[in-house]
């Protein structure tokens, strides 16, 4: 596996790259953000920059698309954690 990191997004707020990286922590792609302790505290200067290993990158991609537009409601994650709960059963 390589360690070759690319650069999929650039988050001038620190609560939208962490959506981001949960978003594709639960698609199960490992990521990392780079900048976001500086970016927490002077956020008009630093941006945290979202990356992944490069042969993560087009699924990444396809997961942060997919999230801008059809955003989760509460409700459906609730009825999917639920249907996944009764699943293991």
């Amino acid at each position: 596996m390589s360690e070759d990191l690319v650069t999929i997004g650039s988050f001038p707020e620190p609560m939208a790259a962490s959506l981001a990286r949960t978003a594709l922590e639960s698609a199960g792609i490992e990521s990392f953000l780079q900048g976001e302790t500086a970016n927490s505290m002077i956020p008009v200067a630093f941006v945290a920059r979202l990356l992944v290993r490069r042969e993560d990158e087009t699924a990444a991609r396809a997961v942060l698309d997919g999230a801008e537009d059809t955003p989760e409601s509460l409700q459906s994650v609730t009825d999917a954690e639920i249907a996944d709960e009764g699943a293991k059963l």
